[in-house]
């Protein structure tokens, strides 16, 4: 076979890179484990729905291409990737200088926990997938520059993606956003166009004073507190682990900037981003989430800030 045959010659040759795509194959050649100095591997438009354990050998590897195949899911993937030995309590890294992932146009359902252990990843390509959640953990991913989501089934971004400083293209076009979950974007290029986005349509609605629980009062006293250098809670809060965890999953009210627990009003800005990008999709305001402490500060004027109704 004429695959079969390009494996050896790569073999022979020590090779740098291996070019398989287009070859109808159904898997991947096993006697890839001998390709220990392999940096790029294209496995373009095939058959390809797993990959085997052999490819763990591929230690050097920074590109793998996987666009245009029948992948279902990335378990196979997560074998070779950085994987937790339940036996032992051992974390064996494997294609930690992988930079290149392209999983285009396959057939895949989730994003493993396991894959946001690769520390390096620079591209992740995963358009055209069933794609529909993204897990917290992708904060991790930490160097990368380029997350392109298009033509999924996401109806929800994590919040953490704030923190991929590095992250220069986002592409979540023809998905199910509603809203963006951040507004502290870094982005030169954002491509979002046919989402189901929140749309600026007045409606009426009946507002009610909230009516706090003790729990959440004294949680909004103590990060006050908390704010104020000179107070000495700070010390107190230190003794407590469990107090401190507890108000570490707070949020902050985007208005009036004071801490609340659980209780909250969620908003939207429309944020128009034409100015700041390089690159936009013709969507030019996007909807972003905003969260408010109570009624109190929703009510004030000139805050542009809208409340989300469920119709």
């Amino acid at each position: 076979m004429a695959d079969s045959v390009l494996v050896l010659r790569a073999i022979r040759g020590n090779a740098k890179s291996l070019n398989l795509n287009g070859k109808k194959l159904k898997q991947v050649p096993v006697s890839l484990e001998k390709l220990t100095s392999l940096l790029s591997l294209q496995l373009k438009n095939n058959n390809i729905a797993t990959l085997p354990v052999e490819m763990k050998a591929l230690n050097n590897v920074s590109l793998i291409c996987l666009l245009i195949n029948q992948l279902i899911c990335l378990l196979s993937l997560c074998l070779f990737l950085a994987i937790y030995s339940f036996t032992i309590n051992f974390v064996s890294p494997r294609l930690s200088n992988l930079e290149f992932l392209g999983l285009r146009n396959n057939k895949i359902e989730n994003i493993p926990v396991e894959l946001c252990s690769l520390s390096k990843l620079s591209e992740l390509h995963l358009t055209s997938n069933k794609l529909t959640t993204i897990p917290q953990e992708l904060r991790l991913l930490t160097n990368l520059t380029q997350l392109h989501l298009a033509r999924n089934q996401i109806s929800e971004l994590p919040e953490s993606l704030y923190k991929l400083r590095k992250l220069r293209i986002l592409d979540v076009a023809g998905n199910l956003l509603k809203v963006f979950p951040f507004n502290e974007l870094m982005l030169e290029e954002l491509y979002c166009e046919d989402n189901p986005f929140l749309q600026k349509e007045p409606v009426e609605s009946i507002q009610q004073e909230e009516v706090l629980s003790l729990k959440e009062i004294a949680a909004r006293f103590v990060m006050k507190e908390l704010r104020n250098r000179q107070s000495c809670i700070r010390d107190l809060i230190a003794q407590y682990p469990l107090v401190k965890s507890l108000l570490s999953q707070g949020g902050r009210c985007a208005l009036c900037g004071q801490g609340f627990l659980n209780i909250w009003l969620e908003c939207v800005k429309f944020e128009n981003l034409k100015k700041n990008f390089v690159a936009l999709s013709r969507n030019h305001v996007i909807p972003v989430r905003v969260l408010l402490c109570s009624y109190n500060c929703f009510n004030q004027q000139g805050h542009g800030y809208y409340g989300v109704a469920l119709l």
